[in-house]
């Protein structure tokens, strides 16, 4: 095995090269093999949609509406529950995603400056 190689397990290997993008219609992340978006996946997605942060969500809820019709075409049964689906592809940068959080103690600050 070169440098370039990682070994995935004892039949497969991939190219260190390789990014944290989706494997369809398994959503699987073609490098580490977690549901996509793995953890290296959602670093990268924040990294590069940091000045917009709409668009990561717009983003993300066609890959969730492609990831929803590509499970479900594999085995109905075991797609996921929405909520779960939901979690995966658009909970996470509600969480971590600063631009649209508003605190408390800022919107009450807000409205009494405006009184």
């Amino acid at each position: 095995m070169t440098g370039q190689q990682r070994r995935l397990s004892v039949h497969r290997t991939v190219p260190t090269g390789v990014e944290h993008l989706p494997m369809r219609p398994l959503w699987l992340c073609r490098r580490c093999g977690q549901p996509w978006p793995c953890g290296a996946a959602k670093v990268a997605l924040v990294a590069e949609y940091r000045d917009a942060p709409v668009s990561l969500f717009l983003y993300l809820a066609g890959c969730l509406h492609d990831a929803i019709d590509d499970l479900h075409r594999l085995n109905p049964s075991v797609t996921g529950s929405a909520a779960d689906m939901f979690d995966r592809f658009l909970g996470w940068p509600a969480r971590h995603t600063h631009a649209y959080r508003v605190s408390t103690t800022t919107a009450v600050r807000s409205q009494e400056a405006s009184s």
